[in-house]
């Protein structure tokens, strides 16, 4: 997946994303189970809008993601805030070399852009590797209700001055599992025309009791599974599924 031209829409694109329920239920949780060190490592970063939010109230926070693109942009953005917040490069089913860290959170259902099961079962046992005893995990990803019935076979569009997309879906090749093809239509500011360019993403999500089994195997205890970044349990229309996760 290339994301060169699609980290420079991203922040457009995410602008009604829910960055403030995720902090909110970050700070509560924290509070709740007793994590009370400040060090957070905010995997899947983007362009680091969550991150730079974390290093505003006083978090010693560092980012992770895979691209580059996105990287340089959570770069300038802390450059602007004049903070040194550290950015890596890297998959999070291969962290290395990173320090330990009383939080490790993996919002926006990127966990889901996962294809195989056994990188999800080494992003678990990287995060365990990175987070000291008693430390949290926080990640929240598509419920399968969502993949079946939100997703499939959908059709969603925006049109906006400066950025416009078409974002179709269609049932995966795996169970549970969708390829998501979007147009976008950016505008120049120079010319005043649109340029378009087109993405492909590939999201699969899996039972709950899957992720579950992982996370034991890997040492970790399952202490919420909380409905649509609420604080309220799961039921069967859920369509993003939080987990929250004690290091053992």
């Amino acid at each position: 997946m290339s994301y060169e031209r699609f980290a420079y829409v991203y922040d457009e694109l995410m602008k009604d994303a829910p960055y403030e329920k995720w902090l909110e239920l970050l700070l509560a949780k924290m509070t709740q189970y007793g994590a009370s060190g400040k060090n957070v490592l905010d995997l899947a970063c983007g362009t680091g809008e969550f991150t730079v939010e974390l290093a505003k109230l006083g978090f010693h926070v560092a980012g992770v993601d895979l691209s580059e693109e996105m990287l340089a942009i959570a770069n300038e953005k802390a450059a602007l805030l004049g903070r040194s917040i550290p950015f890596y490069q890297q998959n999070m089913a291969q962290l290395e070399g990173l320090g330990v860290y009383d939080c490790v959170t993996l919002f926006c259902d990127s966990l889901n852009y996962l294809r195989e099961e056994a990188d999800v079962q080494k992003t678990f046992d990287s995060v365990h590797a990175h987070l000291k005893q008693d430390g949290l995990f926080l990640f929240d990803i598509h419920s399968t209700y969502k993949m079946e019935h939100v997703f499939q076979n959908q059709t969603f569009a925006i049109s906006d001055e400066e950025v416009s997309y078409i974002w179709e879906c269609y049932a995966g090749e795996e169970p549970y599992s969708v390829e998501h093809d979007l147009s976008f239509f950016v505008r120049d500011p120079e010319n005043g025309l649109y340029d378009r360019f087109d993405e492909y993403h590939y999201q699969r999500t899996y039972p709950v009791s899957f992720y579950q089994e992982k996370l034991a195997e890997c040492g970790f205890e399952v202490l919420e599974l909380l409905s649509d970044l609420e604080n309220e349990p799961i039921h069967d229309q859920t369509e993003r599924i939080l987990f929250v996760a004690k290091k053992k």
